[in-house]
């Protein structure tokens, strides 16, 4: 490719259309080759932008590159990781776990339904999908398990459960939106509360459909009454973890601290709760901080090269061709609107959702509210669709990080065919939303 350009090869010869047929289909190409996306799409703006514009144009990329690593907004993802990094090396986690049990003793699926409930909480302390699978896999999933329950359903819990952090507050995937879409990271939050939730509370009702209509999906609930003493014991788990939950959402919706303000209370308080319980020590976090650095690494450079190509296709003129294109497939805004959702979806089965944000979001963001939809409520319907993403096959992450820790007789097909039922929760849940935007506080258009 590169010595086309060496002997004077004009790409914006080719037309904004057959140049973005080439551009997607080396984008095709090469990651089919194995490379990874953030290079792949660095490299084929590099080509693009020397190839149709010259050496010239090289600077306006690194600008553009500039302003999306720079943005202050970006300072809270790290934080978040890092809470969610200590919480995977700490008892935090597992005392949470424990305490749960409070609730669901005397519960038909109970253990299933505490999973959840834990889920919720993690989710609300860190916004990180990946700590949380591979912590309810070694926490949730065993014993679930152990006590006989149905193993599709002890996978989808874990699963499902665990990526529940991408709807709910602080979530990640919503600050990603709130940069690439240029709106109110606070107000997403506000705006994703309840529909999490909602989502969360599906879950809950599948597992107690299955538990009564199928009883021998799970175990009987546990006969024996738990003594007083043992309850107080139990309690203590949940008091740092709500404590924490309280400090990072509380002031963000009172107003006190901005996102990332928030997210840097969140880590102190979260590396604070383990010098309070004893388990603090440099190795923990020199851990916490290595994984932190390759986490938001990847990220960073995913969204280098994303905000590279999408620069360089603003400038061909690709995104007004792009939304021409889009608009033109129907006159009614609801069915543009569903259109996008499908590509999300697609695309979601085979690519990164940091990725698919920095990819879409600048072409679609725009149609959104020339369309007169509220970008608050598109970035609520944007998460949960990516929540489809962490789940469905054939490359769904959440599958890829419980198989690494589940017993070795689970295959990923047995992880993917006990996602099935929640991938379809997940998909009413999104129908829901776009029927009644009212869900997240906001009308919608």
């Amino acid at each position: 490719m590169l010595e086309l350009l060496d002997v004077g090869f004009d790409l914006s010869a080719l037309g904004i259309e057959y140049g973005t047929l080439l551009m997607f289909g080396l984008l095709m190409v090469l990651l089919l080759t194995g490379m990874p996306l953030a290079f792949v799409t660095l490299l084929v703006a590099l080509v693009f932008a020397l190839g149709w514009f010259g050496p010239m144009a090289v600077p306006l990329i690194t600008s553009r590159v500039f302003s999306f690593v720079t943005s202050f907004v970006f300072l809270s993802v790290p934080m978040f990781v890092l809470m969610a990094a200590v919480l995977d090396r700490s008892g935090i986690a597992r005392d949470l776990f424990d305490a749960m049990k409070l609730l669901s003793n005397r519960l038909r699926g109970g253990v299933a339904i505490q999973t959840i409930f834990v889920a919720v909480i993690l989710a609300a302390m860190s916004g990180i999908i990946g700590g949380e699978i591979v912590l309810l896999g070694l926490l949730a999933l065993p014993q679930m398990l152990r006590l006989g329950y149905d193993r599709g359903l002890a996978i989808g819990v874990v699963c499902a459960g665990g990526a529940l952090g991408t709807m709910i507050p602080p979530s990640i995937v919503l600050i990603i939106y709130g940069l690439a879409a240029n709106v109110s990271v606070g107000a997403l939050f506000t705006a994703s509360f309840l529909p999490g939730l909602m989502l969360a509370s599906f879950y809950v009702i599948y597992i107690l459909a299955r538990a009564y209509l199928t009883p021998k999906s799970v175990p009987d609930p546990d006969p024996v009454v738990m003594p007083t003493a043992e309850k107080i014991a139990l309690l203590r788990g949940l008091i740092l973890p709500m404590l924490v939950v309280i400090f990072v959402l509380g002031s963000i919706y009172g107003g006190i601290a901005s996102v990332t303000e928030a997210s840097a209370i969140g880590a102190a308080g979260v590396i604070l709760a383990t010098v309070v319980r004893g388990e603090f020590t440099f190795d923990l976090l020199r851990g916490a901080a290595m994984q932190t650095l390759a986490t938001v690494g990847m990220i960073v450079w995913i969204g280098i090269g994303a905000s590279a190509i999408v620069g360089v296709f603003n400038l061909m003129g690709g995104i007004d061709f792009i939304s021409s294109l889009i608009i033109g497939i129907s006159d009614e805004p609801l069915y543009i609107l569903l259109f996008m959702m499908l590509i999300l979806f697609i695309l979601g089965m085979f690519l990164d959702w940091v990725g698919i944000a920095l990819l879409t979001l600048p072409i679609f963001v725009p149609i959104i509210v020339d369309l007169g939809y509220d970008p608050i409520w598109f970035g609520v319907l944007f998460c949960m669709n990516m929540q489809v993403s962490f789940l469905s096959p054939p490359f769904g992450p959440a599958a890829f990080y419980l198989k690494s820790v589940a017993p070795p007789d689970i295959s990923l097909g047995d992880i993917f065919k006990a996602l099935l039922p929640f991938i379809g929760l997940q998909i009413i849940a999104l129908a829901l939303l776009i029927a009644f935007p009212w869900i997240t506080g906001i009308s919608g258009l």
